[in-house]
């Protein structure tokens, strides 16, 4: 049977956790975040919540990426964990819904954005969207190195493009630092914080998706937990500060109705620099893609492989050693989604609501491994255990059930896709056990 080929290095591990951060989340979310906190001072603070909460998610997952060196990342910590029917979940949730949906509004903000250097009507924006998608499924499916390439290039290209935007903050912006009230004059409640961190967990959630690819890294042991880490820490940098330099730029009232943030504040520097932002997020969303279409198949890839998805979704090709299969079929139903989903408000929503479900529970798993697995060996530790975890755990339950009575209908949503795949895991479970398994063409 053909193996996928290890050949990443922790350099393309470590850019592959910033690149999956680093899309459209930091251009499109700071609207929403100003809109419900009152002052520069909450939005920066949220903004550090979020990557405090980051930091210590990816410093207990480097702990369980140290002791399970495969393809899958978290998809393996909550089988091992909690069992299959958990890990079961999470790929389905990750296929239906996270990846794939974060795909088609990508693709859709790439060409946005696209349109302002070469107009484009909607049909044509449509249109492009699918053939960038389809340009980015060819290139994973050659070669898991390509992707890697691809990835270090833009996002590379990234950090160059938002660096160019804070130093033009910093530079030549003047100070609205300050504790002012919100566009709708209100006060700041702990409540709409929790909200707020909707749109910064979306914006941060990526730095674990150099775990899928852990089958494929030279010393996964240690280069995974690596490119965690430092991705995770990096991106938290660079996201405060594009943020202070949006806030030099723009008073909160402005961020707060504007969609086109990055464009507006610069543009109060040089009229011109709306071209330069639009080159700017079209990398970012170009390259995010391109990660997104090279890791996340790989969980499904882990599922087949332990007869809980199509077979075929474990087949990898002889030539260029990628689940092509697993990755084909992702692209297909970004594509649905892309044609047939609702806004991008109400998708940040269900992603977050689903995925950081998922993150909580992976992230309280380290409990159940060094209970069930006292001698395993781990070549990485989480510093300060158990606080670490406990912090991480503990921020995100409180999200999670605040997010819920805030936007019910939204997480409920989310809850119904998830609960739909049982049925689905119960037939594959039962296929397992008789050992027919189950098959898709493509």
């Amino acid at each position: 049977m053909t193996k996928l080929a290890r050949e990443l290095t922790t350099y393309g591990l470590t850019m592959v956790a910033i690149g999956s951060c680093i899309g459209s989340g930091i251009f499109v979310t700071p609207a929403q975040i100003a809109s419900l906190v009152p002052s520069s001072w909450f939005i920066l603070a949220v903004w550090l919540v979020g990557g405090i909460i980051t930091l210590t998610g990816a410093l207990t997952f480097s702990e369980m990426g140290s002791m399970f060196p495969h393809a899958g990342g978290i998809y393996v910590y909550l089988r091992d964990a909690y069992g299959e029917w958990m890990a079961f979940l999470y790929g389905w949730a990750y296929l239906l819904i996270i990846t794939s949906g974060s795909i088609a509004v990508l693709s859709l903000a790439f060409t946005y954005y696209l349109s302002f250097l070469f107009p484009m009507d909607a049909t044509a924006r449509t249109v492009t969207s699918i053939l960038v998608i389809f340009m980015v499924t060819t290139l994973n499916v050659l070669r898991a190195k390509f992707g890697e390439m691809f990835s270090n290039l833009f996002t590379g290209l990234k950090i160059a493009g938002i660096t160019i935007i804070i130093l033009l903050g910093l530079i030549f912006g003047n100070s609205h630092l300050s504790f002012g009230s919100n566009a709708s004059g209100g006060l700041v409640t702990l409540s709409g914080f929790g909200v707020a961190l909707t749109g910064v967990l979306f914006s941060y959630s990526g730095w674990q998706h150099a775990s899928y690819l852990a089958g494929e890294a030279r010393n996964p042991e240690k280069s995974v937990p690596v490119a965690m880490t430092v991705g995770s820490m990096l991106v938290i940098v660079v996201y405060i500060l594009i943020n202070i330099s949006y806030l030099f730029l723009l008073p909160v009232k402005s961020i707060a109705v504007s969609q086109k943030v990055a464009a507006e504040a610069t543009g109060t520097i040089f009229p011109w620099s709306g071209m330069l932002v639009a080159v700017i997020i079209s990398v970012c969303t170009l390259g995010t893609i391109g990660i997104y279409t090279l890791t996340s198949p790989r969980i499904y890839y882990a599922m087949a492989g332990d007869g809980l998805f199509f077979r075929s979704l474990a087949r990898v090709h002889p030539k260029f050693h990628t689940p092509i299969v697993a990755i084909i079929t992702q692209s297909v139903w970004s594509v649905v989604l892309l044609l047939f989903w609702g806004t991008f408000e109400d998708l940040i929503t269900y992603t977050v609501s689903i995925e950081w479900i998922f993150f909580a529970l992976a992230a309280a798993s380290i409990y159940v491994f060094r209970l069930k697995m006292k001698d395993r060996h781990r070549p990485y530790k989480t510093p300060l255990y158990p606080v670490t975890p406990a912090i991480f755990v503990g921020i995100v339950a409180w999200f999670l059930v605040n997010l819920w009575i805030r936007k019910p209908l939204h997480v409920e949503i989310g809850a119904a896709f998830l609960a739909l795949g049982l049925p689905f895991y119960l037939y594959f479970k039962r296929k397992k056990k008789s050992g027919t398994g189950t098959e898709i063409s493509l």
